[in-house]
């Protein structure tokens, strides 16, 4: 007579669901992002506010499948622009099977991250994890320090985290340890998008974002987060050989004032040129293509004041 197969035997269901890191800006939700999909998916800065689309990073794992939301830092809003990024991070929030409370390990909680903790405080049946970040920056005592103020943190506005758990997306330290640990909090489901995909993002978003986060990168002080990126379009070049095909992409950076031109286009347009050079480095390596990129610069007066130029914009 054949034994009854033991638990251990049975082969374990399959779970599918989506997952969103939040923070205040800057808290390291899109490196972390990137770590575990493995591939540059949603864009970095050390500027706070660079994320404004909800880009899904795709981890697929033989016993799960894990959709990662990547939402704009929930932040005290000035501008329409600010309400409305708000609006998409509490939608986001409600929807997701899991929330990942990003904290960086070498600050101290501040009233940034009390107004998040708060929010999160009133979305009672979603479990929550808290993951300290950055940990390659602090030592163990900070590091202990910070793990029990985030308890405490929890204790006071009555969160129950799930896990608090410490990583360096940099130093790629524990970032699996995050997935195995959200793995088993999302439901049981067959795989939602085919094995391969990264990202459902569609391509010209992605495009757009590769070129910000260039634009954004070595720009001074003098310029704050007044740079949007749309891509015009992107075409085949049609005389090409099967072979060697290219894509031939048109695309403008907007701007709020026309005094940022000059610092955006750079001296005898080399700054423009070099954004040019490194952002289609990272859309040939996306697309797996050859390109061609087109860039211009163009004033938008004070777009994100502005619902109608919002709108053109994609927001």
């Amino acid at each position: 007579m054949s034994s009854p197969t033991s638990s251990q035997d049975r082969p374990q269901e399959h779970r599918a669901g989506f997952a969103c890191f939040v923070g205040r800006p800057n808290a390291g939700k899109s490196t972390l992002t990137n770590a575990l999909v493995g591939t540059k998916v949603a864009i970095t800065s050390n500027r706070p506010q660079t994320t404004r689309h909800t880009v899904r990073g795709i981890v697929t794992r033989p016993d799960a499948q894990l959709i990662l939301v990547d939402t704009p830092g929930l932040h005290k809003p000035r501008t329409l622009l600010g309400e409305r990024l708000n609006d998409v991070v509490r939608t986001t929030w409600a929807e997701v099977d899991v929330i990942g409370f990003c904290l960086p390990a070498n600050e101290k909680l501040g009233p940034g991250d009390r107004f998040i903790a708060k929010e999160l405080a009133g979305i009672r049946r979603t479990p929550k994890i808290a993951i300290v970040t950055k940990t390659d920056l602090v030592d163990s005592k900070t590091l202990a320090e910070q793990l029990i103020a985030i308890d405490q943190l929890g204790k006071e506005l009555g969160i129950e985290w799930a896990e608090i758990v410490p990583v360096s997306a940099v130093g790629d330290k524990q970032v699996q340890l995050v997935a195995d640990l959200i793995a088993p909090m999302l439901p049981e489901s067959p795989p939602l998008y085919p094995e391969g995909d990264l990202t459902d993002e569609p391509e010209q978003v992605m495009v757009a974002e590769l070129i910000r986060e260039a634009a954004l990168e070595g720009v001074r002080d003098e310029l704050p987060h007044s740079i949007a990126v749309v891509v015009e379009e992107m075409l085949p070049r049609e005389d090409r050989p099967a072979d060697k095909p290219m894509l031939d992409i048109h695309a403008f950076v907007y701007i709020e004032r026309s005094s940022q031109k000059g610092i955006i286009i750079g001296p005898k347009g080399k700054r423009l040129k070099d954004v040019g050079i490194k952002s289609r480095k990272h859309i040939e390596a996306l697309l797996g293509t050859p390109v061609y990129l087109d860039l211009h610069v163009k004033v938008a007066k004070d777009w994100q004041r502005d619902p109608r130029q919002l709108r053109k914009l994609g927001f």
